[in-house]
């Protein structure tokens, strides 16, 4: 708990028994009060090994939902148990949990209501690993979001969030994909809603059991990008509607 505020760490996990140990042992619990994993139906030991080490919250879905539905089952449960701090940390070690007590400050202290760590902010992307064509695919995306929703993001494809409780029951995440363009379309929502986005500089890692998708999920996800932030566009200037984006 930080100046009286709950944080809950919420862990979206889909066959993460290898990583979720080294993980979970990181997170600061001095400031954490609860920790949430939710397995995507798994195939391998996941909810075994959060049990064994502890985790207070585990739910299972009965079948795959995909990332995006993940997500939503964390931040609902998340709302549920009272959080008014909520950090999105991937179970597979790609990001480090040493950042959470800074991101969870910055929330804290009124400072954003939305943290994200940035991989491209100095170096951390390609000297953690990041293969170059990722690394330019990130690059051009990010910089037509920028433009296309008038901001000034480093990266907008990071899987590592912090959010305040009332950014969360702003939007209506519920709305967004059950699958991977789920973080663009929840992180347009939290512009649309007039709420700021801060990054800190986060190193990543690329190894074997680190999450990742495929080359046509990538370019079905690249895409999905740019009808995201095109839609957004119009529906700024009134062109088109989108539930995503309700204007009054």
């Amino acid at each position: 708990m930080i100046h009286g505020k709950k944080v809950i760490v919420v862990m979206p996990a889909y066959n993460a028994e290898k990583t979720l140990e080294q993980t979970y042992a990181e997170i600061p619990r001095d400031i954490v009060d609860e920790v949430i994993l939710t397995d995507d139906c798994s195939r391998d030991a996941t909810v075994e090994k959060a049990r064994e080490l502890g985790i207070s919250e585990i739910l299972r879905h009965p079948r795959n939902r995909g990332y995006g539905g993940n997500q939503k089952t964390c931040y609902d449960r998340a709302l549920e148990l009272g959080a008014d701090i909520v950090i999105m940390l991937h179970p597979d070690y790609q990001y480090t949990p040493k950042l959470i007590e800074a991101m969870a400050y910055i929330i804290a202290n009124g400072v954003y209501p939305v943290v994200f760590g940035s991989r491209i902010l100095g170096k951390g992307a390609r000297k953690g690993g990041m293969p170059l064509i990722k690394y330019v695919a990130n690059r051009f995306l990010t910089l037509t979001q920028n433009l296309l929703l008038n901001q000034k993001l480093s990266e907008y494809h990071t899987g590592y969030r912090a959010f305040s409780a009332e950014v969360l029951r702003a939007v209506d995440y519920n709305l967004c994909s059950d699958d991977f363009i789920f973080d663009n379309e929840m992180a347009a929502q939290i512009f649309w809603k007039g709420f700021e986005i801060g990054e800190v500089t986060c190193p990543t890692k690329y190894f074997n059991d680190a999450s990742s998708i495929n080359l046509r999920r990538s370019t079905v996800y690249g895409f999905g990008v740019l009808r995201v932030s095109l839609v957004y566009r119009l529906c700024k200037w009134r062109i088109c509607k989108s539930k995503l984006f309700p204007t009054a």
